[in-house]
């Protein structure tokens, strides 16, 4: 769109001179375009441009633009809806195990024999008043205990971001607790449990915050596991971090592990008869159909 506002009018009239098919109804089209963006489409008919003024590759039809769109959605709603689950248990096994582990100290989270100090100076700068009037239980424990610093841990880090948490495992000074806590999850080495961790932070981020999925790439390398292969070692691409979400919902619940497997395996299978979509899937994605 440039510097200067266009109507949907004048955004048809820019796809058709870049050479896109607009196989639909022009109502439809403007429709599409009012609902989604066309700024925001953009992104989805990015890997169809051939060159640097977004001249389209020959065939490109409006209807694949709108296809990925959805894939994405769908995909996003897929991968959230398991990330919420994993996020929510690793929450709770930290809490559980630190805090059953140092019953002496519920608030074990701002402790130094506990917690590194980094973390702990951290902690002390976002538990203001603004942290505790934003979240009841917290406001409703310090009007009952006037006197307490902080709330207890199981109360506390139900507020705290799944990255917080992850800060939080890492500082504490108990290695044997780490692994007891990653062990849980089927990973004997603390830095590799973090890795994977990491990896699920950044694809939870990125879907929390409506970012384009279909693309994801992680900055780092995902570890390895003898319990799953990436395909063609590709430790960065977007079906690599399926396969560590996979494998992280399988130590919650088996169920819900194949319940995702099968609904993904169903999502890209719906668009196989569509090669555009189906290469977009295979070399952007990294998936492998069977």
């Amino acid at each position: 769109m440039g510097r200067t506002a266009t109507t949907t009018i004048e955004q048809i009239d820019l796809l058709k001179n870049r050479g896109m098919i607009l196989d639909m109804e022009v109502e439809k089209v403007k429709e599409i375009l009012h609902d989604i963006g066309y700024y925001r489409l953009g992104f989805y008919w990015h890997p169809f441009e051939k060159d640097k003024n977004h001249n389209f590759i020959e065939g490109t039809k409006f209807s694949s633009i709108v296809d990925l769109y959805y894939l994405d959605v769908d995909l996003r709603y897929l991968l959230i809806r398991a990330l919420n689950r994993i996020e929510i248990n690793f929450r709770t096994n930290v809490v559980y195990y630190v805090s059953n582990t140092y019953k002496h100290s519920p608030t074990w989270f701002i402790d130094s024999s506990v917690v590194e100090q980094d973390f702990i100076n951290n902690i002390g700068a976002q538990y203001n008043d603004k942290f505790k009037k934003q979240n009841k239980v917290i406001q409703s424990h310090h009007n009952k205990y006037i006197n307490d610093k902080f709330a207890p841990a199981w109360k506390t880090l139900e507020f705290f971001t799944f990255g917080s948490i992850l800060k939080l495992y890492s500082s504490l000074k108990n290695e044997d607790l780490q692994n007891k806590i990653s062990s849980k999850y089927g990973v004997k080495k603390i830095d590799k449990f973090k890795n994977l961790i990491n990896t699920i932070i950044y694809v939870r981020n990125a879907c929390a915050h409506g970012g384009v999925i279909f693309d994801l790439k992680t900055p780092k390398g995902i570890s390895q596991l003898p319990h799953f292969k990436f395909n063609n070692g590709n430790r960065h691409s977007l079906d690599s971090t399926i396969r560590v979400i996979s494998f992280f919902l399988n130590q919650i619940s088996n169920n819900r592990k194949n319940e995702l497997d099968k609904e993904i395996e169903s999502l890209f299978n719906s668009h196989r008869e569509n090669n555009d979509i189906k290469t977009i899937i295979e070399e952007k994605i990294g998936y492998s159909y069977i």
